[in-house]
């Protein structure tokens, strides 16, 4: 298994501590408190960041020297048996996402659409948008990009199933593959490299797609002229230079996205993944905050990218008079192919 490549001289050097101090979970009095406690972590030394990150990725994000400050979190926390959930939650997951021989795979040649574990993304990657992929799915444990397991600190399993993943790709023959989850697109472009795997396909993220398919089928398109707010979520931090896609293909169908407190660097997670690591008075915070600040930016619709985002919160926005939809349906919408009165 490949050793993360972390240099310790580029966070030596640092004179933001950025990744500490925009953290919206921990706490830090100064850039100096903030260095030298993750100078601790990079000694592999003892920190309070290691019992107080709540797996929130955004670090990877503040980090701008892409030194993976969250992935080496979680390497230290693993080395120190410092797990960021019990052990029993963690366990759960490994076994949940375990390979077991039961992949799905349609007629796949030169492109493959992968569909992760979320049986949800196959629904979703169908109709005229998808035309012409859809029929390439692959979905199953032996297609999941295994950075969830980082949520639990087993950085270990990422280690060990990566390239099993990678490999079961190279056994398609595929020379490009569509990925449908940003946690999938974010693990082969981010997380793959800094442990140095290679790539035998060309990653593919699916809103690169959905731009270029909608911007195919623009004649077709009718302007929603809805205001709604992005639930951007956690692994989006492995490619904020995606980000702005958000916003392209919003304006596209004509969706405006109001100024919101918690947007770009400051969203806020979708609190899911806290209910295992956190406790359940940071997710009723972390939720509150966020549909009220939606709220206040005077939205209509609350828009998903992933579709554990939505589960976590879909109830809960709509409970507040928000109507909650994936951002692929919400495309579906502008073309004719669904009618909006279905996510009321």
């Amino acid at each position: 298994m490949n050793d993360l490549q972390f240099s310790e001289n580029v966070c030596l050097t640092c004179p933001t501590a950025d990744c500490m101090m925009k953290c919206q979970y921990i706490r830090f009095g100064s850039i100096k408190e903030a260095h030298g406690e993750m100078m601790k972590v990079v000694r592999g030394e003892d920190s309070r960041i290691l019992s107080e990150c709540v797996t929130c990725y955004a670090c990877e994000e503040y980090c701008r020297r892409g030194n993976h400050p969250y992935l080496l979190i979680g390497e230290r926390r693993e080395e120190k048996g410092l797990l960021s959930a019990p052990r029993p939650i963690a366990k759960q997951w490994i076994n949940l996402t375990r390979m077991q021989g039961k992949q799905f795979i349609c007629q796949v040649n030169d492109t493959a659409l992968s569909c992760c574990l979320l049986p949800e993304l196959m629904v979703l990657a169908t109709g005229e948008i998808f035309n012409g992929v859809s029929q390439a799915v692959v979905f199953g444990a032996e297609f999941m990009c295994p950075a969830v397991h980082s949520h639990f600190s087993k950085m270990s399993v990422i280690r060990e199933r990566l390239p099993l993943v990678i490999e079961n790709f190279r056994k398609l023959g595929v020379k490009e593959v569509i990925f449908m989850h940003d946690e999938c697109y974010g693990t082969f472009t981010s997380i793959a490299p800094a442990y140095c795997y290679e790539l035998p396909f060309r990653p593919i993220y699916y809103m690169d797609f959905l731009l270029e398919r909608l911007t195919q089928l623009k004649d077709r398109i009718k302007p929603l002229n809805i205001r709604a707010a992005y639930q951007r979520p956690c692994s989006n931090r492995l490619i904020p230079d995606k980000l702005p896609l958000v916003k392209q293909i919003l304006d596209l169908i004509g969706v405006e996205l109001p100024e919101r407190t918690y947007q770009g660097e400051n969203s806020l997670c979708c609190g899911e993944v806290f209910k295992a690591t956190s406790g359940y008075q940071l997710v009723a915070d972390v939720q509150g905050r966020n549909i009220s600040d939606m709220l206040a930016s005077g939205a209509d619709y609350c828009v998903f990218n992933c579709p554990a985002c939505q589960v976590s919160l879909s109830e809960k926005v709509k409970k507040e008079g928000l109507k909650p939809v994936h951002l692929v349906d919400l495309c579906k919408i502008a073309i004719g192919e669904k009618r909006r009165e279905e996510f009321l």
